[in-house]
């Protein structure tokens, strides 16, 4: 949708436009860090951030949303993703998977894991997140709106966190405030793509199958043992899977007749097209993470030395410890 939007709108708009654009870029390779946590140097990260985004995340969005692009409704293959599900959620969920992997574990992975550091800053990290969130969902119109108004209604319609506590209260007999905001997250992410193609009550179902298979995503990370150390494939990788296979199913002109009726409305057709979309998101983002940390890895490197990562990055990689502590009491390689 946005890429089109960009083409259309009169040049004045074009910076406004730009550096919306350009928030979408910096965000999703910072979701990819949340899975490469405690172990990736500054500088690789730094270096990853540009390559990722020049070679994976450009092309990738000018295949779904520009005029001509590969992928999407306008010259395309006619792929629906009204503001990243594609672009961004699966791109990032399956870099940080084979970003996790390349780095390989934590050293104390998964003997000794930290729980959560501060419950109340999840939360109120997620509830910042979700408001974040009507900007790009509800923005990726380009125009306050019916649309706009939609993408807007669409993306607070969520069940997701609901369906988590309860997944967490059937199965393991606590609901967390841990796993509300897990929920929300990826409730959020399941929407994303379908935000300006489906009504409110597709909405919650989307929210709601969305968070169910995350919910057990995140138990087979656990049990494979893979250290994507802030479940970012689970929720986002898987999330964003989910989210463009249900828009393909429930996606309807009625919403948006810019878009493409989906599978309930008798068009077969759409879910095959996502299919394929999906699937050159994760080639794309996947081959092309593998090559850029690599290259990386050739050069720079990209682990930080085992010392520095028992005793803590802060203070080696930059010098300053987030809560001034006494770096001395921590373990060292030599006290194990």
């Amino acid at each position: 949708m946005q890429g089109v939007f960009f083409m259309k709108r009169d040049p004045q708009h074009s910076g406004s436009n730009m550096i919306f654009q350009a928030m979408f870029a910096i965000i999703t390779p910072a979701l990819i860090s949340g899975a490469i946590a405690e172990r990736i140097s500054f500088t690789a990260y730094s270096l990853f951030v540009l390559l990722w985004s020049t070679f994976i995340y450009t092309p990738l969005a000018h295949m779904v949303w520009a005029k001509g692009g590969f992928l999407g409704l306008y010259g395309g293959l006619g792929a629906l993703d009204f503001a990243g599900g594609t672009v961004v959620h699966i791109s990032s969920g399956v870099s940080a998977l084979v970003a996790a992997i390349v780095l390989g574990p934590r050293k104390t992975y998964p003997n000794r894991l930290s729980p959560p550091h501060n419950v109340p800053f999840i939360l109120l990290g997620a509830g910042l997140l979700w408001f974040g969130w009507f900007g790009f969902n509800a923005g990726s119109a380009l125009a306050s709106g019916g649309l706009a108004t939609i993408a807007f209604v669409t993306t607070n319609t969520s069940a997701a966190a609901l369906t988590w506590l309860i997944l967490e209260k059937v199965l393991r007999g606590k609901p967390t405030a841990v796993g509300a905001a897990t929920g929300a997250v990826a409730g959020l992410v399941g929407i994303t793509p379908a935000a300006g193609f489906v009504t409110p009550l597709a909405a919650i179902l989307i929210d709601s199958i969305t968070a169910f298979i995350c919910f057990y995503a995140v138990s087979f990370k656990h049990k494979i043992q893979i250290d994507d150390a802030l479940d970012t494939y689970p929720v986002h990788g898987v999330g964003g899977t989910v989210g463009a296979i249900l828009t393909a199913i429930f996606a309807t002109t009625t919403v948006n007749a810019a878009g493409k009726d989906g599978l309930l409305k008798g068009n077969w057709n759409e879910l095959l097209v996502e299919l394929a979309a999906i699937a050159v998101a994760y080639v794309v983002a996947g081959v092309g993470t593998f090559i850029i940390l690599k290259i990386i890895d050739a050069t720079v490197g990209l682990r930080v030395q085992e010392q520095a990562e028992v005793q803590g990055m802060d203070i080696n990689e930059h010098g300053e410890e987030g809560y001034n502590e006494e770096f001395g009491d921590r373990i060292s390689i030599s006290s194990k």
